[in-house]
């Protein structure tokens, strides 16, 4: 059966099972007495509008249908074993290839994970730091979507996608800088200028620049346009850092504020998720630079352009960051609600 088949095949015994349940409802709901079952069903929306928003439950149905979307397809896949997993990766001497699929999926199924748990949460916290539930959810999200796909490219080709990896971030970094002013509040966010440009400018440019010239410099850009992919290579990283440091300029650092941040204004149980997360721009980013020195397409000299290096590197530092990031900003939120209803 061709996955196509198997896609259609699981939908048709999904809406299968619903309608046999929504028959066994219907029968059980004639057997109930009225008032009992008007009293029963408004206990349960109640229950549910609770737990989960309208806003929440369309997000839940729309990357539930997202993740029933077939993976890439190979014209000429890599053999598969009898243990179901690809042969390259369980070959003699194939264990950094072993780790970097487990990664893979791993980083999947963790992404999607803590979509639920985000969204789950979202109504838990006071309404001013729903936004930051949300863009949390929408970061790993969207991250889980492209590690499916980057799975797939990795168990039928045998390659690392840096072109899927690159569309992942250049949504999901913006995002993750626009979360710091969603969860220590407008009043926080200074009217100061750097460059012409305020907070919010600031970040998303170098967010720009930093996904850009990376992606630049790996995908052997630059290096056609200088004459040297290495000298392109460097030239990515150096500019890509560029970027980064300009974020950095702007959301502030664990020991010191922000050109755009006011520390003063930050509501004291915020404090600690706001240095937590300076933490993870400041030192989680740290490992993406060094993943990027093992870029084949970067060709910087080291372990001879390792592609399986290259990915796990950059899953490590998407699983840390991203899920972490949004972990310390739903800490600081619960907390801060807390404080709003004691």
């Amino acid at each position: 059966m061709g996955r196509t088949d198997w896609y259609f095949t699981a939908i048709r015994l999904l809406f299968g099972q619903l309608r046999l349940i929504h028959s066994a409802f219907k029968e059980e709901r004639k057997k109930t007495p009225v008032y009992i079952r008007v009293k029963s069903e408004v206990g349960l929306r109640t229950m549910i509008e609770n737990k989960f928003s309208k806003t929440t439950s369309l997000l839940l149905i729309a990357t539930f249908a997202l993740a029933m979307a077939g993976t890439v397809s190979a014209v000429d896949p890599k053999p598969i074993g009898t243990d179901g997993l690809p042969e390259f990766v369980t070959a003699d001497g194939a264990t950094l290839e072993l780790i970097t699929f487990f990664l893979f999926f791993v980083g999947y199924i963790a992404m999607g994970a803590a979509f639920v748990f985000f969204m789950s949460e979202r109504n838990s916290v006071a309404p001013q730091y729903r936004t930051t539930m949300t863009i949390s959810a929408l970061i790993v999200g969207i991250a889980a979507f492209h590690y499916y796909y980057m799975r797939g490219v990795y168990a039928d080709y045998g390659t690392v996608s840096i072109e899927y990896r690159y569309m992942d971030w250049i949504i999901t970094v913006p995002l993750m800088a626009l979360k710091f002013p969603s969860l220590v509040g407008k009043d926080a966010i200074t009217d100061e200028k750097f460059l012409g440009m305020g907070f919010t400018g600031i970040c998303f440019t170098g967010a720009l620049i930093m996904i850009g010239f990376g992606y630049l410099g790996e995908s052997g850009a630059l290096g056609s346009i200088m004459g040297s992919a290495a000298a392109g290579g460097w030239a990515g990283l150096i500019l890509g850092g560029v970027g980064w440091a300009m974020i950095i300029v702007a959301t502030g650092t664990p020991w010191s504020t922000g050109k755009g941040v006011d520390n003063s204004k930050i509501a004291p149980e915020l404090m600690w998720s706001t240095n937590a997360l300076r933490w993870f721009i400041c030192v989680g980013w740290l490992i993406y630079p060094i993943g990027y020195l093992f870029s084949p397409g970067a060709e910087l000299g080291l372990g001879d352009g390792n592609q399986e290096l290259l990915a796990v590197f950059y899953n490590i530092a998407d699983i840390i960051n991203k899920i972490g990031f949004g972990v310390v900003a739903w800490m600081g939120a619960k907390k801060a609600t807390e404080a709003l209803s004691a």
